[in-house]
């Protein structure tokens, strides 16, 4: 009995020390971490999420950009980092949940080192190629491929991103084959195409809508279910009569592996509450992307859906980052 009373009294020492650390936190600035460049995608959405905490939470969420090996450096610090709630990672589809598939030696696993707090937003991509490729249409630019194997080139913002894997499932779906050339981020692989070293990419809509309409790119699809509000004159794959390319790029907030759940649920809570707001919605359908904004244990969910769907993608297509 003095066993089984000193075990109880325990717990409900740690689970009073939990709760009270959940209802000081933040008590000092918080660091989050976006593993691409200033400027890209999730920069943006990392920032205008952290100054919708700090208003919240009345700390400080520093955003700081580690970027390389595809997320990964980035990712790795996080996970290493102290599991307090005082060092997030903003994460895409490669780092938060992919890159484990396509990378041999990573110093991290995203299911064992980092915990989902919320999938903050998602948006399908566009096909594009340059006004040089011949094909005016998405059964067009797959015919001519298969026909030229190996003359066209293809950019993405860096190995597991939504841009690379999107078009190894097209690849592997249309038996295609088109040379990879990663880059750091959309703005140097927008730039890379407009000189005409490479030939077409999959980006999301906001990144090359501008040079579609300037008419110095063709867009050939959207890669979702339905067409996109940005570009409603552009097919979707799904009216295309190819479902199965359906392909979201996506945004994630993620904590350390072990961090309380008293912490992980304020977070979420909060992140919930800034990510639904109007301006918020309205800032980033404008990119063209949907808030999601869901639980930890929804984003967990959408994670293993996401592996069950590229790791298949990664093994047939034999595609990998070393």
């Amino acid at each position: 009995m003095r066993i089984w009373a000193g075990i109880l009294v325990t717990a409900i020492c740690l689970s009073a020390s939990a709760t009270g650390f959940a209802q000081s936190y933040p008590s000092k600035p918080v660091r989050v971490v976006v593993p691409y460049p200033p400027g890209s995608t999730p920069d943006i959405v990392g920032r205008t999420l952290s100054s919708k905490l700090q208003e919240s939470l009345g700390q400080p969420f520093v955003v700081e950009n580690r970027t390389g090996a595809g997320g990964n450096i980035g990712a790795e610090a996080v996970a290493k980092s102290p599991a307090d709630g005082y060092m997030l990672l903003i994460g895409i589809n490669g780092p938060a949940a992919i890159n484990k598939f396509l990378y041999k030696g990573l110093n991290y696993d995203s299911d064992r080192d980092l915990m989902p707090v919320s999938l903050l937003a998602a948006t399908p991509q566009m096909l594009v190629t340059t006004p040089a490729v011949p094909a005016n249409g998405f059964r067009e630019f797959i015919d001519y491929v298969r026909g030229n194997p190996g003359k066209l080139s293809y950019g993405s913002v860096g190995s597991g991103s939504a841009s690379h894997l999107t078009m190894e499932l097209l690849k592997n779906d249309a038996k295609l084959f088109i040379v990879h050339i990663p880059y750091r981020g959309f703005p140097p692989a927008v730039t890379d195409m407009l000189a005409g070293n490479i030939d077409t990419m999959f980006a999301i809509i906001p990144a090359v809508l501008p040079q579609v309409r300037a008419g110095r790119m063709k867009a050939l699809a959207v890669t979702g279910l339905r067409r996109s509000q940005l570009a409603p004159d552009v097919p979707s794959v799904g009216e295309l009569g190819y479902p199965q390319l359906e392909s979201l790029a996506w945004i994630g907030v993620l904590a350390p592996a072990g961090t309380p759940s008293a912490v992980i649920g304020k977070l979420s809570e909060e992140t919930m509450k800034s990510m639904r707001t109007a301006e918020v919605r309205d800032s980033l359908g404008k990119q063209g992307f949907d808030v999601v904004a869901n639980s930890p244990n929804e984003f967990a969910s959408w994670i293993r859906a996401e592996q069950a769907k590229w790791s298949k993608v990664i093994k047939a297509s034999g595609a990998t980052a070393d």
